[in-house]
């Protein structure tokens, strides 16, 4: 009897097994429901081919999900999302070449309407109610190292047509001279190339210049040739602006680019540095040439200071030197830079410049001309809020003061073609004087958005107001606007395409 009841339970201990197991899934299932189209354990399926699914072993962990492919980078140039992108060649990437540019077109509507067509002293987006093609840009360059124990050698080149061209020309020798009012010859670097064949096109050649990287101490980085200016806040390549239209301070109160040396070298972190020597120029080292006034040489230097986490930096340069070979006389400047974050997403610039330049011809209120040591000087401050990654809204408010009437023409474009197209000039020493009056304040505050819906595309919407206190050569109020007026509001927008 007991062999028998042995066996028994002997036959009944899998069964007890298995209810045992089942009793304790089901309490787990009832604790703690499996979602709908959940994983099971233990289960291996196959959602696009069913009948593949199968069991797996229990003692079998499950496949671990594949990782997820990385989407390919946005394309950063416009050449690159067509696939037809240079730089992948390979005799550019052997020689450590770089191919790029840009192609720049804008519009302003002057509230004014302005019977001769422009903006008065604004310049670059200059004219009113007409397209302009500002900049169709090309650079070569060879990228020198910034680091290491070895010599590096490369340059760049570059390349400008539109409307921009003549306010970055180096017309650094005016057509007389500034201090004596005699007649100059000056540079044939880049000065009418087209003949005037378009009336408002021309080309310029910004920069041309050799470089090297010299291993002392943390390296050094030398440029030789014509290159733009390190001097201010904002510059002339239109993909690095915020905006579209460009301030007092900029057009009239810095240089555009210089001709000579210029070495530049990081201490540390904090603290780096640059200086150099520069030639070509009747007005004191600015926008000089290659072919004239070579004998004259002035100096150009700057100093940076900046926060290990570059939330805030202080750039302090300026030039100083002799205005021409004629003239001893003191052409100087110095610039003032500071930026800072205020928020991760909040930006703050606040920019000022004084200039000078002593025993220069001004107005003497009379129609005649007189010798006067002449100062400019000015503030600009920025602020930016980044709406999301590619949106930025932005405002700037300038003040800037021609004290004697030596610096803003109206219009602008007018003080940098005072030549015909081989060089002779066709203004007296009397007329070339582009700002009548004894002096003037120029006010302007500009909001806009610059907008990147791509890498390679912005979108730059601005609206600016503009007004001028100042007394003209008969004592009256100096209107230097469209019409007669003394202030006018700009709407103005462009569009950057980047190769």
């Amino acid at each position: 009897m007991k062999k028998i009841n042995k066996l028994r339970l002997n036959r009944l201990s899998p069964l007890a097994a298995g209810l045992s197991v089942a009793l304790v899934a089901g309490s787990a299932i009832a604790a703690d429901p499996i979602p709908a189209g959940a994983q099971l354990p233990g289960v291996v399926t196959n959602p696009e081919f069913p009948e593949k699914s199968n069991p797996a072993n229990w003692s079998e962990p499950t496949p671990p999900a594949p990782a997820p492919v990385a989407a390919p980078a946005e394309p950063a140039g416009a050449l690159e999302a067509a696939k037809l992108n240079p730089n992948n060649l390979a005799f550019m990437k052997d020689a450590g070449l770089t191919f790029g540019g840009w192609l720049q077109t804008g519009v302003t509507y002057n509230a004014g309407a302005p019977n001769n067509g422009f903006n008065g002293p604004v310049t670059f987006g200059d004219r009113s109610a007409e397209l302009q093609l500002n900049q169709f840009y090309l650079y070569l360059q060879r990228a020198v190292a910034t680091e290491g124990d070895s010599w590096d050698f490369g340059g760049r080149f570059d390349f400008m047509w539109g409307s921009d061209a003549i306010f970055t020309q180096a017309y650094g020798v005016p057509s007389y001279d500034v201090n004596n009012g005699k007649a100059l010859t000056r540079s044939h670097w880049d000065l009418n190339l087209l003949r005037n064949t378009g009336r408002f096109y021309d080309i310029a050649l910004p920069q041309l210049y050799a470089e090297m990287y010299v291993p002392i101490g943390n390296g050094l980085d030398v440029k030789i040739g014509h290159f733009y200016t390190p001097v201010g806040y904002e510059v002339v390549t239109s993909p690095d602006n915020f905006f579209y239209s460009k301030p007092y301070t900029f057009q009239y109160g810095e240089p555009f680019t210089h001709t000579g040396i210029l070495g530049s070298y990081t201490f540390d972190k904090n603290w780096s540095a640059l200086g150099g020597v520069v030639t070509g120029s009747a007005t004191g080292g600015w926008d000089g040439g290659w072919d004239q006034q070579l004998g004259n040489w002035d100096g150009l230097g700057g100093v940076t200071w900046n926060t290990e986490d570059k939330a805030t930096s202080l750039f302090v340069s300026g030039t100083y030197g002799g205005t021409s070979e004629h003239s001893s006389q003191s052409w100087g400047l110095y610039s003032i830079v500071l930026k800072h974050n205020l928020l991760d997403d909040l930006h703050m610039v606040m920019q000022h410049d004084h200039g000078y330049a002593n025993g220069v011809l001004v107005s003497d209120g009379n129609g005649g001309v007189t010798n006067k040591n002449a100062e400019w000087y000015g503030i600009n401050s920025y602020l930016f809020y980044d709406v999301q990654d590619n949106l930025t809204a932005g405002i700037r408010g300038e003040w800037f003061r021609d004290q004697a009437g030596f610096r803003v023409c109206s219009p602008g474009r007018v003080s940098a073609a005072t030549n015909d197209s081989y060089g002779t000039p066709v203004s007296s020493a009397a007329s070339f004087l582009c700002n009548p009056s004894s002096g003037a304040s120029y006010y302007a505050v500009t909001a806009g958005l610059t907008y990147k819906p791509v890498k390679w595309l912005t979108l730059r919407p601005n609206v600016r107001y503009d007004w001028v206190d100042g007394k003209d050569g008969s004592g009256n109020s100096y209107k230097p606007f469209g019409n007669g007026k003394d202030a006018q509001l700009l709407f103005s927008s462009d569009a950057v395409i980047v190769f």
